[in-house]
């Protein structure tokens, strides 16, 4: 994906505050791009099940890291296709890299890119580009990406970013049979009314661009159970376990992201209250929360399980790898979740 000069970006920016983010971006054509690449041989035998991971890798910091886990971790395997958050493209904090596209030709695997922020805040980045990813070891066929309704303007945050969240929808070809996913990020700064009325327009997208099809959908839905934007919630839930239990037991009562998909007929997994993020409090501490999600239409998961990305539970690592030598305390503040999906035949 074509990077955009430093002060055109800055240009562009500048222009929110009196223009419409929507306006914006329409001037932007990378914001409706898909960017794919076919990297992967076809593989030899069709599975009886797809074994499916997402993972929101929190910018690709740590990426030789996160490629050992994703080669190394026995629960991980095995996977076909990961459904993944926040890949950097061209930030200084990442090294610059295209975090996607390194993962994908280490893995051996094709993938669709889509872009959901150009960041701001260091003009040192060459690209500054941010999005979700879809990897897949078999053929994608075709490619959407999917703006979804706006909740946060992201450019008057801290952060200082044009865009807005996304799905990007992909075909996949497994063997002769068609099966539609989708890599999601709702909005964590907004409440559930809102994240509801963004994966609403994800389900009614998957309707029409994968009818018939067995579909899986997937990603960091930030089913917090709270308005990302209220501290003052934050800090309640942070002090009472009775509320951090409403985070971890109660998810589907406050998201109605979660009852919506369950009236399309999706099923979401994983069914156990297990935490997949850990959310930074400003004592030090963190929140537990259940935030990423697979949602299963026309497949079923056989068996499902949320892996740590904590270092302390990385005992697996090779030796001599970059993993092994890692001394941060987490590759990402998420974990992955894995699951077996049967094949329909």
């Amino acid at each position: 994906m074509n990077g955009i000069p430093n002060a055109e970006r800055r240009r562009l920016g500048a222009l929110l505050e009196h223009t419409a983010q929507a306006e914006v971006m329409a001037r932007i054509p990378q914001f409706s791009q898909a960017e794919l690449h076919r990297l992967a041989p076809l593989p030899e035998t069709v599975p009886e099940t797809l074994g499916m991971l997402v993972f929101n890798m929190e910018r690709g910091v740590h990426l030789a890291e996160l490629g050992d886990f994703l080669e190394s971790c026995p629960q991980l395997k095995p996977f076909d296709v990961i459904l993944a958050n926040e890949l950097d493209d061209g930030c200084v904090r990442s090294g610059g890299k295209n975090t996607a596209m390194e993962l994908a030709k280490r893995l051996g695997m094709n993938v669709a890119f889509g872009l959901e922020f150009i960041e701001l805040s260091s003009e040192k980045d060459p690209k500054g580009f941010h999005g979700n990813a879809i990897f897949s070891r078999w053929p994608i066929r075709r490619t959407r990406i999917l703006r979804l309704p706006e909740q946060y303007n992201w450019y008057f945050d801290r952060q200082t970013r044009i865009g807005g969240r996304l799905a990007i929808l992909a075909e996949l070809d497994v063997g002769g049979i068609s099966v539609g996913v989708a890599a999601i990020h709702l909005e964590n700064r907004t409440d559930g009314p809102g994240r509801q009325a963004q994966l609403e327009t994800v389900l009614r997208a998957a309707e029409e661009m994968f009818p018939g099809m067995p579909v899986i959908l997937g990603g960091d839905l930030n089913t917090n159970t709270f308005d990302g934007r209220d501290k003052d919630a934050i800090r309640r839930i942070a002090g009472s376990p009775a509320l951090q239990r409403r985070c971890l037991e109660d998810v589907a009562r406050w998201e109605g992201c979660l009852r919506a998909a369950e009236d399309a007929g999706y099923r979401a997994v994983p069914e156990t209250p297990v935490p997949t993020r850990r959310k930074p409090l400003p004592e030090g501490d963190h929140l537990d929360l259940r935030l990423d999600w697979l949602l299963l239409r026309g497949m079923d998961a056989l068996e499902s399980r949320t892996i740590s990305t904590q270092r302390a539970d990385c005992g697996f690592a090779p030796p001599g790898s970059a993993l092994a030598a890692f001394a941060g305390k987490e590759l990402s503040d998420h974990n992955a979740v894995w699951a077996s999906c049967a094949l329909p035949r």
